[in-house]
């Protein structure tokens, strides 16, 4: 089991199941039982995997004064994540999210970070946090940006994923991307060959582990110490869903069995697996196996990747 340090969003997050995209117009719709309202945003959906992982997690998180930050702390509190670092009346309101997902589990988001990107994190809470952590998992909102030299002076292995990136000199990312030993992003702003993109980005990075997510397709896995980049196909484990938090999902898992493993091959499996086995929900923050489920389901699927 490891310690790790989760900074990151919370929200409460919307979903409305459609028919398809495009959208066409019609005044009023009756999706029964199509829309549900959960705690959610990248830093509970880290939380609430690690912990069904069998990790134990630090939440630096910011929130409101309102009524859904009392939902936060509930659902923190049934999923045994400690509300320590959970900042409540930090912000003016809790941000919120809205997701329209398809039959396909093709999905659009649209979230409202309210006043979050302005909000500053107290650093004697964050660096308390640090001491105790064994890994720092930094998600990419504003709060969280000081934690990464914090971080990095404290010796602490810093994950992060930068999620939709289009240009390695991004600047609202490149300072995430500078400090982390193992960095994570999707392919969907970027064009093939992602192995050409992937050189280019660690040319200017040197990171120690980078992993692109690509969807349907599997995982670009590069591992600096063995100088190896290739490719491990998807799995499908269950009916998709929604696609909604996937690479959160694929993200998580892939550290909680590196920490413990040291092996980047093996975790990277294992982490399509559990990713494969979430995208089974309509929820980004619903779907997480525990580390015993899946191993037996691993087991079953392992062959295919």
């Amino acid at each position: 089991m490891s310690r790790v340090l989760v900074a990151g969003l919370t929200n409460i997050e919307t979903t409305l199941k459609i028919e398809g995209f495009p959208i066409a117009y019609n005044p009023v719709n009756f999706p029964f039982f199509g829309v549900a309202s959960t705690v959610s945003g990248v830093g509970i959906n880290l939380a609430k995997a690690f912990t069904a992982l069998g990790d134990k997690v630090d939440l630096l998180t910011l929130l409101g004064n309102d009524m859904q930050a009392n939902a936060v702390y509930e659902e923190l509190t049934k999923c045994g994540v400690s509300t320590e670092h959970v900042l409540k009346a930090s912000i003016k309101e809790t941000p919120q999210s809205v997701i329209l997902y398809d039959p396909t589990g093709r999905r659009q988001i649209y979230t409202d970070l309210k006043d979050i990107q302005e909000a500053v994190y107290p650093a004697q809470v964050y660096n308390e946090a640090l001491d105790k952590c064994d890994i720092a998992a930094i998600c990419n909102i504003n709060f969280s940006r000081p934690l990464l030299k914090a971080a990095k002076e404290k010796g602490k292995l810093i994950a992060t994923d930068v999620h939709v990136l289009k240009d390695i000199h991004d600047a609202y990312n490149s300072d995430y991307m500078r400090h982390a030993n193992i960095l994570f992003m999707s392919n969907e702003g970027i064009s093939e060959p992602y192995e050409d993109f992937a050189k280019e980005l660690l040319a200017e990075y040197d990171n120690d582990i980078l992993v692109i997510g690509l969807g349907s397709q599997g995982a670009l896995l590069y591992v600096k110490k063995d100088n190896f980049m290739g490719r491990f196909k998807a799995v499908q484990t269950r009916q998709i869903i929604n696609t909604i938090g996937a690479g959160d999902s694929l993200f998580t898992s892939f550290v909680h069995y590196y920490a413990k493993t040291g092996d980047p091959y093996e975790s990277i499996k294992r982490a399509i697996v559990f990713a494969s086995w979430k995208i089974g929900e309509k929820g980004a923050a619903q779907g997480f196996l525990s580390e015993t489920q899946l191993e037996e389901l691993y087991q079953t699927v392992k062959h295919k990747i």
